[in-house]
């Protein structure tokens, strides 16, 4: 970690209103590594201000490998300490971290310190800082109240009046501390102090300490109506389903509501970044303090808590997997749920076996959807999108404009799976022209503080140093934000907030998990081909805020197919788009699906470009799908051209097989070997199977969940798994099986015969286009007709899982279309 110096305001006293102690704090928890803190009391309204702060201190820690302390001293004075703040304190707990109550016991504790050491070890420091006064930790005492706060300061050398005071306050801080009255905090006794609490009169005193109103956590509109599709659709027996939100309108605190409407006993939050969960189990404490939470990540593995907050890198392990039982939680939430298809999502979503699993996205369409839909058992809840939630007044209305990027030949830029190639675009991008013309079009339409999302950290880096170098004389000033830089996150965030810096330049920090409601003007100057990752960097734009009427959205276009997903996106007619275009000099606006009060402004080369690129456009299933690849910013499944209304007819016609298309566009020369050694398999036997019925593919995603590539299972075990599977499609349930047959259980000797009629006989009889059967059972097992070595089933079996998905999709769509 760098040694910096601790730099305060020179004024030594804070007196709250506008000389609040919180910048004060902020700055010192982002400059030093050892931090004790002892208040009478802490509030969650208080607690939000810093924690950020402090949770980004822990976690560059972690990243960065330097030494961090953090000591929290607080009491039960009074009972005024909120349990929410402790429950969100406890998620802090770790081998850096150490946080104590004083147990006051009928007596008075009125300690307020706040302590902080810039060192390299525990034993060797070198300057910090000192606050002691009247301020505990609550919005009021941190910002507007009248409150009295001395800091000291220690500077070396260490043997000046300075330094004795400052080690006498560090020693009485270590007397408090380690005080007999201290007890650790634990959950235990967070569950006692809220019993004790309820029937203190001691609580009569709160309000006179803070008047501060208690947030009230309540769903909105739209939540409301969520959370009664969600309630009936676990009535009707489904165990899984997907809720799509638009960015913004509250999918954390829907699934909070839910899990707490569904009386679970045990959660699991699942996310991809570390921010998510940190505000996953903010909100969790808020509206749930009564139970336990703690993380399930790279620092923490909290196994015994009754909401686990965990990090899918680390729980999609098999051996993490392994510390819980399959039946451990009785409600899931996969949050950002169109990263489920990746391989650590799926070794969770196939472990667990909760009552209820709640799949949440923002995706914009159902093609994006596919793919992820069917982890979800085909089961959409609700959906609401950014349209319903800007009508509503849940978001800020956008005005957006598509600027055409002339500085640069996309078409010179590598492309490789659905992506450019990263380095070619640092080089392409950080040239004096381009920044000059993004400069150019930004000032004209920007508002006051500008969230700017880059390719890379040198390219927001360079962005930075040209707009300070360029533009700083005209009163612009701007920022990088990245894993790398040296400002702080939250003191980034607020220097906009509080217009110091006019433009934060960042590189994937906020495209999810973060709530930045003070943004109102958004600068997209990376390529961004999925349409996911678009809407999720519109909506840090389209929270409200006090005297904010709309959000501007800036968006670079170039000469690349990859730009025509806005078409799709926006659902803008083209026949529409060429007639505004022409009558308004560039403006299209209007069209049906546009919420009230939004904008839409295309230059008129973007839409010359788009109609050029259509009429050469000659719709083969190969350039379908490198379009699809481009829109979706990821190789396209079977289910998402389904989806997307593409022809699988078709593209069996011009290359044979659905995985001899994407044999062509793919690298992984691994995955095309296999494709091509049991290409015969997955065509005749998956993708191309006769269906009168859905048992075919239920049975065969029975066989991959059993691993029955490698160890062919028993007919009676594979018929029992079938029935699991098949129950958890309640329309294929109902509407497929025979009365008597509903009624028969999975172990039953009348289904196993019943299975072993159909499907399990049509699979091992050959068919008409087929040398053989494809399967064979020998010794009461269910055996394929072919020879996979057990590095090869691992990537068969995700390639027979894709046409599963597919046919099911299909066959659901065309039998049960309001199912679809």
């Amino acid at each position: 970690m760098p040694m910096q110096k601790l730099t305060l305001k020179e004024d030594l006293l804070t007196t709250g209103g506008d000389d609040q102690l919180l910048e004060q704090l902020l700055y010192a928890i982002n400059h030093a590594n050892e931090i004790d803190i002892a208040v009478s009391f802490i509030r969650d309204s208080g607690l939000r201000l810093l924690l950020p702060a402090l949770q980004e201190a822990l976690e560059r820690s972690i990243n960065d490998n330097y030494f961090l302390k953090i000591r929290i001293l607080t009491s039960d004075y009074l009972g005024i300490t909120e349990p929410i703040a402790l429950r969100a304190l406890m998620a802090l707990v770790s081998a850096k971290v150490e946080i104590k109550v004083f147990e006051t016991k009928n007596h008075s504790f009125h300690m307020k310190s706040y302590i902080f050491v810039r060192s390299d070890s525990e034993a060797n420091y070198f300057r910090g800082s000192a606050f002691i006064g009247s301020n505990n930790i609550s919005k009021a005492a941190l910002t507007s109240a009248h409150e009295w706060c001395l800091r000291f300061d220690y500077n070396p050398p260490s043997d000046s009046f300075e330094a004795k005071q400052f080690n006498k306050i560090r020693n009485e801080y270590e007397n408090i501390f380690n005080h007999a009255n201290g007890v650790e905090l634990n959950d235990r006794w967070i569950d006692e102090y809220i019993t004790r609490r309820s029937i203190s009169p001691a609580l009569n005193l709160v309000n006179s300490f803070d008047d501060e109103p208690e947030d009230p956590y309540i769903p909105n509109s739209v939540q409301i109506e969520a959370l009664d599709a969600l309630l009936k659709t676990r009535e009707s027996g489904n165990g899984r389903g997907l809720v799509v939100l638009g960015t913004g309108m509250g999918k954390t605190w829907l699934s909070a509501f839910d899990a707490k409407q569904s009386k679970a006993k045990r959660v699991l939050f699942v996310a991809h970044r570390e921010e998510i969960l940190t505000q996953a189990l903010n909100t969790y404490a808020k509206l749930w303090p009564q139970k336990s939470s703690g993380y399930f990540n790279s620092a923490e593995r909290s196994i015994d808590k009754q909401m686990v907050f965990a990090s899918v890198q680390t729980l999609g392990k098999e051996t993490h997997l392994a510390s819980f039982s399959q039946d451990h939680f009785d409600y899931i939430v996969v949050d950002e749920f169109h990263h489920a298809s990746a391989n650590t999502y799926l070794n969770i979503l196939n472990y667990f076996e909760p009552k209820f699993l709640l799949g949440l996205t923002a995706t914009p369409d159902r093609t994006d959807q596919a793919d992820i839909l069917s982890l979800c058992n085909n089961n959409l809840v609700f959906e609401r999108n950014l349209v319903h939630g800007i009508d509503t007044g849940i978001l800020v209305p956008f005005h957006y404009f598509g600027i055409w990027d002339d500085t640069l030949n996309y078409q010179e830029i590598p492309w490789r799976n659905g992506k450019f190639d990263p380095k070619s675009l640092d080089a392409a991008f950080a040239t004096q022209k381009r920044a000059k013309h993004i400069f150019k079009h930004w000032e004209k339409h920007q508002q006051s503080r500008t969230l700017a999302f880059c390719v890379s950290v040198s390219h927001a880096d360079y962005m930075t140093e040209q707009f300070n170098l360029k533009y700083s004389e005209e009163g612009y000033k701007a920022l990088s934000v990245h894993s790398q830089s040296n400002i702080r996150r939250n003191e980034a965030l607020k220097q906009l907030s509080d217009g110091e810096i006019q433009v934060l330049f960042s590189v994937d920090l906020f495209n999810e998990g973060t709530d930045l409601p003070s943004i109102d003007t958004i600068l997209m100057i990376r390529p961004t081909q999925s349409n996911i990752i678009f809407l999720q960097q519109l909506g840090r734009g389209l929270r409200t805020a006090p005297h904010k009427s709309h959000v501007i959205v800036l968006d670079f276009l170039g000469n690349h197919q990859s730009f025509l997903s806005r078409t799709d996106l926006f659902q803008l007619p083209e026949e529409n788009i060429e007639t505004q275009v022409r009558e308004n000099q560039g403006a299209y606006t209007g069209q049906p699906s546009i919420a009230k009060g939004c904008y839409i402004n295309f230059d008129p080369e973007i839409v010359n470009f788009w109609k050029d690129l259509k009429s050469r456009f000659k719709h083969t299933s190969s350039e379908e799908f490198k379009l699809l690849e481009s829109k979706l910013g990821h190789r396209p499944t079977a289910t998402e051209f389904f989806h997307e209304n593409y022809d699988h007819a078709k593209t069996r016609k011009q290359h044979g097989s659905w995985f001899n298309l994407v044999a062509q566009h793919i690298e992984d020369q691994t995955v095309i070997n296999i494709i091509n050694k049991f290409d015969s398999f997955l065509l005749n036997t998956v993708q191309m199977t006769s269906m009168t019925k859905c048992f075919k593919p239920i049975l065969l995603e029975a066989l991959i969940e059993l691993d029955g590539f490698n160890e062919p299972p028993t007919l009676e075990v594979l018929a029992e798994k079938s029935w699991h599977i098949l129950k958890s499609y309640p329309a294929l349930f109902a509407n497929e099986l025979s009365e008597k047959n509903k009624q028969l259980s999975p172990t039953d000797v009348e289904w196993i015969k019943y299975w072993r009629g159909n499907p399990i006989k049509a699979f091992i009889t050959k068919g008409k286009k087929e040398p053989s059967a494809s399967f064979t059972i020998e010794d009461n097992r269910f055996k394929a007709n072919i020879k996979a070595s057990k590095s090869e089933t691992r990537i068969l079996h995700d390639l027979v899982k894709e046409l599963l998905d597919y046919r099911l999709a299909k066959y659901i769509k065309s039998k049960y279309p309001s199912h679809s």
